[in-house]
């Protein structure tokens, strides 16, 4: 069993500058704690996001860093152009000495890819050819492309990625449909939501994985095998209660950033907008945020664990107006506590490539 970390950097009470520097000081205590990987999410014009540009954030994380994977889940390809996408994924590989990993997605929220003048309408399509150029243009000489939105000639790849072919790919989803899609690829996969609907997607995952045949797949981060993950947010303190006095509050502003632009627009949302459970209680009860002392929060994943079938636990630790002493104490805690009982117990089978 693998432990990560997945962040949104939503806005907290610092100002900018220490919000940044409050990050990255918990990113290297990661690091040191030994989870597997720091996975941040790309969002714009929304204090969900304070990282739009995931990739000038990771390279400052990679200088804090020593065997931490880093990644994006995701970076939302309409939003980028697949040339210069190819560029900063090779720069990040070798800033990094191969430790990047790769998650891409369309971009779960319309508003934001209309601010950049995009037609929420093409996204599927703009992200499913830009994914096609820069799979291609991370491992050939020279890149073409004559597609309906990038056309590009005989241009020459002067870099390359260190992690050869590519970096580990991500697909994150919420929807049993798409996770057949991606087990059927071979890609890592995280999920989320409710106990029971995160098993649906990793049932859909390794059922149409098991139906692959030819060569193996995409580049993983575990050895001999795809990383199936659930993600949560985890908050851990001395007690019970002192836990869920820090996790209401920090939940309830983290929940505001998640609506904030679909409530001004009057619109209901994507489905992680739609799913997410506006009560910290409500949200406990589902499994989407594990919160108490050491042992409850143990007790708690290894449940999912076995519930679920993951080989793989995304937490996240920094969110809402928690301060940057409760999130450290919150990781510490989890890192003396919690990690090292699943790194003596045996993981569900992975699926194997």
């Amino acid at each position: 069993m693998e432990f990560g970390v997945f962040d949104h950097l939503d806005r907290g009470n610092l100002p900018l500058r220490d919000f940044y520097e409050s990050r990255l000081a918990l990113i290297a205590q990661y690091d040191r704690a030994g989870f597997h990987a720091y996975h941040v999410a790309e969002h714009h014009a929304t204090p969900l996001g304070m990282a739009p540009s995931p990739s000038v954030f990771l390279a400052a994380a990679a200088q804090r860093t020593r065997r931490l994977r880093l990644g994006t889940l995701v970076y939302a390809l309409p939003l980028h152009h697949p040339l210069r996408m190819i560029e900063e994924i090779c720069m990040l590989d070798h800033l990094s000495g191969g430790r990047i990993d790769l998650g891409f997605g369309r971009g779960s929220s319309p508003i934001e890819i209309e601010y950049y003048g995009r037609d929420p309408a093409t996204a599927q399509q703009v992200y499913e050819e830009a994914l096609d150029i820069v799979l291609r243009g991370l491992g050939a000489p020279t890149l073409d492309a004559a597609g309906a939105h990038f056309r590009l000639h005989d241009v020459p790849m002067v870099m390359a990625p260190l992690q050869r072919p590519h970096p580990p790919i991500w697909y994150p989803s919420s929807s049993a449909a798409s996770a057949a899609f991606i087990g059927a690829g071979g890609y890592n996969f995280s999920t989320l939501g409710s106990v029971a609907e995160a098993r649906k997607c990793v049932d859909a995952y390794k059922a149409d994985y098991a139906k692959r045949s030819g060569p193996s797949g995409p580049p993983t981060p575990f050895a001999g095998g795809t990383a199936i993950a659930v993600n949560r947010h985890v908050v851990v303190a001395a007690t019970d209660e002192e836990a869920k006095r820090i996790a209401a509050p920090a939940y309830d502003r983290w929940y505001a950033s998640l609506m904030k632009l679909w409530r001004e627009n009057k619109v209901p949302g994507p489905g992680i907008a739609r799913d997410t459970l506006p009560d910290v209680g409500e949200a406990m009860a589902a499994g989407s945020f594990i919160v108490g002392s050491p042992a409850t929060v143990r007790a708690e994943i290894e449940r999912q664990i076995a519930a679920i079938g993951v080989n793989y636990f995304i937490c996240g630790m920094y969110f809402g107006n928690m301060t940057h002493a409760q999130a450290m104490r919150s990781l510490d805690l989890f890192a003396a506590d919690v990690m090292p009982h699943f790194a003596a117990a045996s993981a569900p089978e992975a699926v194997r490539t």
